[in-house]
């Protein structure tokens, strides 16, 4: 059982995960202030909408009480202050405003890590689990190390008690947690599968570099890397955490290795582990693609040898030689059409079989893969959860996800009340009419749920894109930060609409789903401009920011001679007249954008619900659960989705 004692980490107040379920669902799409904050509003548009957006926003009361409260204070009152003792103090918030806070806290999810009390099959890892060796930490810094020690140890348990013979590994980038999965104590078979070259060479380049493997030459479709046995040091404290830590190892001359294909990896067995590389990008849960790797790619891998070939010996050369031979034969077989013949690099592995024997009579009568994943972004964690059902070899899948803003919608856009806060920003309006059958909701739940604005749970980019906030581990520092971009960055939208670099859009008279009337040609939004990242010294002042977005923009080949004619005229002395007519509502703008980041807690809970209900929706799955792995204030994104096949 989980340490949580259910499918779901819920808080106290519901009897069951169909009571909490039911609560969170109901909530979200019946209450008007959470639509509006989770999705029907951007900051971009903060200055620029017509009702003042404020107001029309929140309440006068909520308003009154926030004006007098500092921002520090309203943090404290929306995650961590004791709401009885709110209320029973002098001056207390509105009571609305803090059953609004208590609904938002009571369907949070909850993300505290818990040490494990037992090793039982759904558990956190252990206090006692090995230590991440120092050269399979390299290029980690602290919040990697952190993730990747939790979550390899937390797999080597679900897979020895579900008898997995190998993990798939989707979307690897640099293949940390595969190379420590790999390594010693766990031993593990990982196929890492990634959709940019660049990527795994820059995985294979690390394997080099953390002498934890060399680079040969080979004709197949990824790597076998299989662990050194000489002995690691256990990573100290601090150690490893930057790119400083990666050190060229002495150059090893390159060699032809065999061709290496799924039943290859599938054939080895458990003695030592090894870890393959797959290019491919993933587009649903179909993993037949793993069977004809071999005939899809032609790179040069990473092998970790053992302590024999280290050492160079006569060993070494002998299967060198060996090698060689072995994939002339296989060449010369595939070319005569007798279709793709590979060997092992692992000699353990053949069994007594000639090299050139085809790969296909190695494999395991039934191989037990378990697909995983550490941060999935997007769509990438709904494929690897279809994977347990498409697939009859893969038998657990356990993904934690992220960057829900990545994710495609299913269902079209969401309704608001209030039509002028329905956003009109071309990004938004294009994702919501995605329709994508990959997209969210998965689940049935989810997507026929029935409530006042129709049928189905939506949540657009904007909320989801709240939803990977993480307002817990604000500091004043961070927050003061943060509150300053946004409002340079609103502020500057403000001076783009009236200087006609955007175009304000208006919608004429209509019906929001009330039947309430809104007033005829009231401003919504304005046109979308991405500025990107600027130099730290651009946020110094406003004036900076507005002198280095402009500089960046009018750079572009496209655009940047419009920016640059209706931008050039702009004087220092406009500028600070701006900031200075807006200043009094910067607070304003921190205070949305921190009920925002607040509310957008339930949007990740309806996400990571979804998934959860997916599984259980399958007849194939015999059990499922959501769990934090990890300590949020190292890393928010801490919810594993689980699911064993029957």
């Amino acid at each position: 059982m989980s340490e949580y004692h259910e499918p779901l980490p819920f808080h106290g107040g519901f009897a069951n995960a169909e009571e909490y379920v039911e609560s969170l669902l109901c909530f979200t799409t019946s209450s008007d202030l959470f639509q509006h904050l989770c999705g029907g509003v951007h900051i971009l548009d903060f200055f620029t909408r017509e009702p003042d957006l404020y107001a029309a926003l929140l309440p006068e009361s909520w308003r009154e009480w926030f004006h007098k409260s500092s921002i520090e204070d309203t943090l404290d009152l929306l995650m961590r202050q004791d709401l009885d003792v709110a209320s029973s103090q002098p001056g207390p918030p509105p009571s609305d405003l803090l059953d609004y806070i208590k609904a938002i806290r009571k369907h949070s999810l909850r993300r505290d890590w818990r040490p494990p009390a037992s090793c039982s099959g759904r558990t956190t890892g252990s206090l006692s689990a090995p230590r991440l060796a120092h050269n399979v930490a390299t290029g980690m810094n602290q919040k990697k190390r952190h993730e990747v020690f939790k979550f390899s140890n937390y797999v080597d348990r679900l897979a020895t008690e579900n008898a997995i013979t190998h993990l798939v590994d989707f979307g690897s980038g640099q293949s940390y947690l595969g190379r420590a999965l790999a390594r010693e104590p766990y031993n593990r078979r990982v196929i890492a599968v990634e959709g940019k070259q660049s990527n795994i060479d820059g995985a294979q380049l690390i394997d080099h570099r953390a002498k934890v493997g060399k680079r040969v030459d080979c004709f197949g479709a990824g790597t076998v890397s299989q662990p050194q046995q000489s002995s690691s040091k256990p990573l100290a404290k601090g150690e490893g955490d930057s790119a400083s830590d990666l050190k060229q190892s002495d150059s090893i001359s390159g060699r032809p290795a065999p061709e290496q294909d799924f039943p290859n990896i599938l054939s080895m067995g458990r003695t030592r582990g090894a870890l393959f590389y797959v290019q491919h990008r993933i587009e649903d849960g179909d993993l037949s693609f793993l069977r004809n790797a071999a005939a899809r790619a032609n790179r040069e891998p990473t092998r970790i040898p053992d302590a024999t070939e280290m050492d160079g010996g006569d060993e070494m050369q002998e299967r060198a030689s060996m090698e060689e031979r072995a994939a002339a034969t296989a060449r010369a077989d595939e070319a005569k059409g007798g279709g793709l013949k590979a060997t092992s690099t692992d000699p353990q592995s053949n069994h007594g079989e000639k090299p050139g024997q085809c790969l296909g009579l190695l494999m395991p009568p039934k191989p037990r893969l378990m697909v995983i994943s550490l941060h999935s972004c997007g769509n990438l964690i709904h494929h690897g959860l279809r994977s347990l059902i498409l697939n009859d070899f893969v038998v657990a899948v356990a993904m934690v996800g992220c960057c829900y803003n990545l994710m495609t919608e299913r269902l079209g856009p969401p309704t608001y009340k209030l039509p002028s806060l329905r956003p009109r920003n071309a990004r938004v309006m294009r994702e919501g009419l995605a329709y994508d059958p990959q997209g969210f909701p998965m689940s049935q739940r989810l997507s026929f749920h029935t409530h006042m604005r129709g049928q189905g749970v939506r949540f657009n980019i904007t909320a989801r894109m709240m939803a990977v906030q993480a307002p817990q581990n604000w500091t004043s520092t961070d927050s003061s930060g943060f509150f300053t971009r946004h409002f340079f960055r609103a502020l500057l939208q403000r001076i783009f609409l009236d200087r006609g670099v955007v175009q304000e859009t208006r919608r004429e008279r209509e019906e929001s789903v009330s039947g309430d009337e809104q007033g005829k040609g009231s401003a919504e939004a304005t046109d979308p401009v991405i500025i990107g990242s600027l130099r730290a010294a651009c946020y110094t002042s406003f004036r900076s920011y507005v002198r280095g977005a402009v500089a960046k923009l009018a750079r572009d080949p496209e655009c940047g001679p419009q920016i640059q004619h209706l931008m050039g005229s702009l004087t220092d002395e406009q500028i600070d007249g701006y900031e200075r007519r807006y200043q009094g509502r910067k607070k304003d703008l921190s205070v949305v954008w921190s009920l925002m980041a607040f509310s957008a807690g339930l949007v990740e809970a309806c996400i990571v619900v979804d998934r959860w209900s997916f599984l259980k929706e399958q007849k194939e799955v015999k059990r499922c659960w959501v769990e934090p792995i990890f300590d949020y204030s190292q890393s928010p994104r801490n919810l594993v989705v689980v699911g064993i096949k029957r």
